[in-house]
């Protein structure tokens, strides 16, 4: 009698800690990602479009990497580094998770231009609609001005962290690269 009894409360005690520690695992991540919203946006829509990228439901495995890549050192940034270095690798996972399910930022459409024709090669990894898929990111909606320097830091060498990037950047001219954002961040 005893025992059952003791069972009982014993599972019932294990199933209630299994129970509760999703939702504290999950409010554990929003604690995490409240700093982000400082240069991310707590709506999706950065603080300040021409430095900080949009990170709301972007590729998940993209995120993951850039995430990694600044803990590790592959990656440089005066803010990201740092905070990066304190975050263990499951952490990493929640929060490339976290954004990747967030929606991506509705803003008003912009009168495209027409497509360089050196944006086809961009296709492969960027998917036609250029919304991204593994592992590559979405570019379609960033700021012109955050594509134009990314893609420049890929082109001197600045940005290293993905070894098909400079090369591809490398053989590009800067007025190429300039339609390139253009056309980007208008989608």
């Amino acid at each position: 009698m005893h025992i059952r009894f003791f069972s009982a409360i014993f599972g019932m005690g294990i199933g209630l800690a299994v129970a509760i520690r999703p939702a504290h695992a999950a409010d554990e991540i929003e604690a995490k990602v409240l700093l982000c919203a400082a240069c991310h946006g707590d709506k999706g829509t950065p603080s300040d479009p021409k430095t900080n990228p949009v990170i709301w439901g972007q590729e998940q495995s993209y995120l993951m990497k850039q995430l990694r890549d600044f803990r590790n050192g592959e990656r440089n940034s005066a803010i990201m580094s740092p905070l990066a270095k304190n975050l263990a690798e499951g952490d990493l996972r929640r929060i490339a998770a976290y954004f990747a399910a967030k929606p991506w930022p509705q803003r008003a459409s912009a009168e495209s231009p027409l497509p360089p024709k050196s944006i086809a090669q961009c296709q492969a990894c960027h998917q036609p609609n250029f919304q991204g898929g593994m592992p590559a990111p979405r570019l379609a909606g960033l700021s012109y001005e955050y594509l134009v320097a990314a893609m420049r830091a890929f082109a001197t060498e600045e940005r290293t962290n993905n070894l098909d990037m400079p090369k591809f950047m490398q053989v590009l001219t800067e007025r190429e690269r300039d339609a390139i954002a253009r056309y980007l961040a208008a989608l």
